[in-house]
Order: C-alpha cells, then structure tokens, then sequence
C-alpha cells in the first residue's frame, strides 16, 4: 500500500489537474459562444448563395462554366479541415478516419488522392503515413477563416481547371449542438448544384425558364463571379463549422475530464483515510503491546 505522504501527494496532484481542466471548459464555453455566433451568421448567406448558383446552373447548363465539368475520376483531392490543438476527444480522429474510409471506399477508383490540410493534428497524423499531401495551413480562427477560405478556394480551383484533380472534396466536422458533432464528406468540385424545384424549372404551360432570369451584365460574368465564390463560401463555411465543432468537443471533454477527477480525488481520499486509520490501528497495537510486556 503506497504511504500517507505518497497518497497526500497524488490527491493534491489531481486536484490541481481538476483546476486546469475547469478552467478550460469555461474558456471554451465562452470561445463557443462566439464560434456559434460567426457561424449562425454565416448560414443564411451561405445556403442563399447555394440556392442561386443551383437555379443559374438549372437554366444555363452544365457546359456554361469550367468548374461544372464532369470529367472521368482519375486523381482526387481532399481538403482535410482538423484542429491544431488536441484534448478534445475524438473530434480530429472523426476526421481523420473518414477521410481515410472515403478514400479507399468512394474513391477506390482514383490512381491518386492528394491531400489540402488544413490543421496541424491532421498533419500530422498523415505525414507518419507517408500520405500526399500537397499543402498544410495551420487551423483557421475566427479572424482569420475567411482569409484561409479564399487562398484554399483559389488552390483548388487552380489544380481543377489545370486537370491536376477531377474531383474535389472537403471533409470537417459539422458543428450540430454543443454535444454533438457529425463529420461531413462533401464534394466542392466538380460543382453539382442542388436540384431546382420543378416549379422553377418550367411546365409544359410555361415558357422557357430562362425567360424568368434577366441577367447584368451578362449570364456568363455572373458565373464567372458566383461559382468560385460559391467554392470559397462553402470552404469558409466548413472552417466555421469546424472551429465551432471543435469548442464544443473540448468543453464536453473538459467537463468529463474535471468530473473524473473529482471521482478521482474521492477514491484516493478513501484509501488515505482507510491507511491512515490502519496506521493508527497499528500504532495502538504496538503500544498495548508494549505496555502489556512492561507488566509483565
């Protein structure tokens, strides 16, 4: 049975842990709080953009931009967006695995899959594996999400419309509540804009639905415009999805941490005073024993 000092040391010890860990989960409860305002900001623009960009390229065609091409899946990239931080559970293992499941399920295909990432724990995990990667940033912050959500765009539409990659995707963890957390795999490139409604795309009553469109200054310079925004909105958006996710991992995991240290504390301070009864025990016995050989 280890000693009253060794014991004392060790309760000490943790609580000092339990200190730290408290502490952190109100740091990331109130960096939470902000990530979810960004990105409750962000939403509506985001899904509104999407929205447009699918009922332009419902009446234009998928041959009216480059990044609309469907081409035979040959080499793959995907955007890997992690955390530099650990101590949050499970949210960069979420990630990591994914990507790893996608690539040798969805694209099995591929003679090749390179990697954007984004976040040094991804980083890291994939260079001990020898893994292409063709780029590392460090995670994004608030301040500077949008900044990486542009230069990323801008790497990606390069190598699409270069034929580097013939498809382009995007792995993350959505942000869905501050205990849960879904890992999304999504395809950026080629676009595959969501399906119009069918009221928007004409009926045998109505005329041609791009007679329903007035374009300024031209359909084509929109596109030009909108699609690679589109590309670089739906980048920013996963950026603030993940700093969000990744708040609400570290205080789930700081409050379960500080919890069982607390359970923690309790146990050795059951076994110092289970020893320091037995010492006490002890010392009384050797008295009364002494006491018992002096009378006789």
């Amino acid at each position: 049975m280890p000693s009253l000092k060794a014991i004392r040391k060790r309760i000490t010890s943790v609580k000092n842990t339990r200190k730290i860990t408290r502490a952190m989960k109100l740091v990331s409860t109130a960096k939470l709080r902000r990530a979810q305002e960004a990105l409750i900001a962000a939403r509506p623009y985001s899904t509104a953009l999407a929205k447009v960009v699918s009922e332009l390229s419902a009446v234009a065609g998928s041959d009216s931009h480059k990044l609309f091409d469907e081409r035979p899946l040959a080499r793959a990239a995907i955007v890997v967006v992690t955390s530099d931080r650990g101590q949050a559970g499970a949210f960069n293992a979420n990630v990591v695995k994914a990507v790893e499941r996608y690539a040798a399920n969805e694209l099995s295909g591929a003679s090749e899959v390179s990697l954007r990432i984004i976040g040094r724990k991804g980083n890291q995990y994939f260079a001990r594996r020898r893994a292409t990667v063709t780029s590392f940033d460090p995670a994004p912050t608030g301040a500077t999400a949008l900044g990486a959500a542009r230069e990323t765009a801008n790497r990606v539409i390069d190598d699409f419309t270069s034929g580097k990659v013939d498809r382009v995707f995007v792995v993350y963890n959505e942000f869905k509540s501050a205990i849960s957390q879904i890992t999304r795999v999504k395809q950026l490139l080629p676009v595959v804009p969501e399906k119009v409604p069918a009221a928007a795309q004409g009926t045998p009553t109505s005329p041609d639905v791009s007679s329903d469109f007035l374009y300024e200054p031209s359909k084509q310079e929109l596109l030009n415009r909108l699609v690679p925004l589109y590309i670089q909105i739906q980048l920013y958006r996963a950026a603030l999805e993940s700093i969000a996710a990744f708040f609400a991992a570290q205080m789930t995991a700081m409050e379960n941490a500080t919890k069982n240290a607390g359970e923690m504390v309790a146990r050795l301070t059951l076994s110092y005073n289970r020893a320091r009864q037995a010492a006490i025990t002890k010392e009384l016995l050797e008295i009364i024993g002494g006491a018992e050989a002096l009378k006789g």
